[in-house]
């Protein structure tokens, strides 16, 4: 029996763990299989002093997405998991892809990380891009994974209660039946040093509350989404996906602060060691 299978669009690079270089490798070692299609290639994350490479050409992009189809790999795939895009044409092919994706096989579940910005940095894609994620990609998600920072520019509100959530979630362009899972929420009620991440699911809202760890790294979201694609697709239900990407994620991030990282690491043991539990 062939295992299931991820198509995850998202940046590469040579050197560190963002994008596909930080979700694949879990997914993998989850019992996964992925087909990895990347939109940048760079050779690190754009933190260093100097960044090689260059996003995708979208008449190469579009060639590897033909690629894909040759292969039937949309009719094959349980998740389809899109991140950080790079470029305005390259954005509306993925968005073209993700719908043909779709109608090809009805049972597909798409998993749209909208990476976009963060508190820090502030919005790092062109306006343009955040407009096609906004209006094309989220419309077409089963699961959408803003951080608060991407979710408050979505919407346009400011997010600081479970009231400003469920406001923000209405007002995104999501299917009835979608899922929005708010990651690195700080509320007015949540527990003191504390990050959240609540699910918003039609059924109702639960919250996922995680000690705040005195580190904030690149790959961070790229990783954290790439665990709860590994254990949904290997049968653990969403809130159960959710804690342990979270429990995942953290381990992985207090390594990196030990050995004195400077993003996302996936070295530890116990982190490894783990990934093959689920």
């Amino acid at each position: 029996m062939k295992p299931p299978l991820v198509i995850s669009i998202q940046s590469q690079v040579v050197f560190g763990h963002v994008g596909n270089s930080a979700a694949v490798f879990p997914m993998q070692a989850a019992g996964l299989e992925v087909a990895a299609i990347p939109t940048v290639l760079f050779s690190n994350q754009p933190a260093y002093p100097t960044l090689r490479g260059v996003p995708l050409p979208p008449a190469l992009f579009a060639d590897l997405l033909l690629g894909a189809e040759e292969r039937g790999l949309p009719q094959r795939a349980v998740w389809l998991v899109t991140g950080y895009i790079g470029s305005v044409q390259v954005g509306q092919l993925v968005a073209d892809f993700v719908a043909r994706a779709k109608a090809a096989n009805p049972t597909l579940r798409y998993l749209c990380d909208p990476v976009m910005g963060d508190h820090g940095p502030g919005l790092y894609v062109p306006a343009e891009l955040a407009r096609i994620m906004r209006d094309r990609l989220l419309p077409l998600a089963d699961l959408a994974t803003p951080n608060s920072f991407e979710l408050g520019h979505l919407t346009g509100r400011s997010i600081a209660s479970m009231a400003d959530l469920h406001a923000a979630a209405a007002d995104l362009s999501l299917a009835p039946d979608a899922t929005l899972i708010a990651t690195g929420c700080v509320l007015d009620d949540s527990p003191a040093d504390h990050l959240e991440s609540v699910i918003l699911a039609p059924g109702g809202a639960t919250r996922h509350p995680t000690p705040r760890l005195p580190v904030a790294l690149p790959g961070t979201g790229d990783l954290f989404a790439g665990l709860i694609v590994a254990g949904l697709g290997r049968g653990r239900s969403l809130p159960q996906a959710v804690e342990t990407a979270q429990d995942l994620t953290s381990a992985a991030l207090a390594h990196a602060d030990r050995i004195g990282a400077t993003e996302v690491v996936l070295s530890d043991p116990g982190f490894r060691a783990a990934l093959l539990t689920l």
